[in-house]
């Protein structure tokens, strides 16, 4: 995403500033996530596109090289062995732009996800 430009409102506005490559690899990356996540509601959140259910679901966002992923630290953790050949952090992985987008491991990150909020969701409203 260039600079100068104002801060996107939209996950549209964000996948426009990029270069048409990258732009096909959010847009595929977003259907993954929305397949995976239908309840799940789109936004903007620490400029990255955002999907939410129950607080924050997951992140994403292009660099010049990689795409990061943010599944929080229990996503990273949950499919440590299958990540363990890409960079990552505690709550991040990189996904080089260089090699095929690992879509299905997406989809069953982002699928955990969404299990792991309803739950979390569900032992909150049992609480009251």
């Amino acid at each position: 995403m260039q600079s100068d430009q104002p801060a996107p409102q939209t996950i549209d506005e964000y996948i426009a500033g990029f270069p048409d490559d990258v732009q096909q690899i959010l847009q595929q990356i977003r259907q993954t996530i929305r397949e995976a996540a239908p309840d799940a509601q789109e936004t903007i959140s620490y400029q990255m596109p955002t999907f939410t259910l129950h607080g924050n679901l997951v992140h994403f966002a292009a660099f010049k090289k990689h795409i990061g992923f943010y599944p929080v630290p229990s996503g990273i953790e949950a499919f440590k062995e299958e990540l363990a050949g890409y960079v990552g952090g505690k709550g991040s992985v990189q996904f080089p732009l260089n090699q095929p987008m690992p879509y299905d491991l997406i989809r069953r990150i982002v699928t955990f996800r969404v299990a792991e909020t309803l739950a979390r969701a569900e032992a909150k409203r049992r609480k009251k």
